[in-house]
């Protein structure tokens, strides 16, 4: 495998692995609230989810590491 493939791969491997923990934090969230938690619980959980949101938008928005046109 190529160097720039190596490096793609490992961008979308960082974007599985924030979409997964996003997707976690959300369902978590959901039946905690469901089940009654308390507000400062749920906070807790948006802080989070919101902290992810932005790791996974810095990510899209840098793009490719090697950004050297295609030949």
């Amino acid at each position: 495998m190529m160097a720039a493939e190596e490096g793609l791969g490992d961008g979308f491997r960082k974007l599985d692995d924030l979409l997964l923990h996003l997707k976690g934090l959300v369902l978590v969230r959901q039946v905690r609230e469901r089940r009654g938690a308390d507000e400062g619980e749920l906070l807790m959980y948006r802080v989070e989810i919101d902290r992810v949101r932005n790791q996974l938008a810095m990510l899209v928005r840098s793009g490719p590491r090697d950004r050297s046109p295609a030949r």
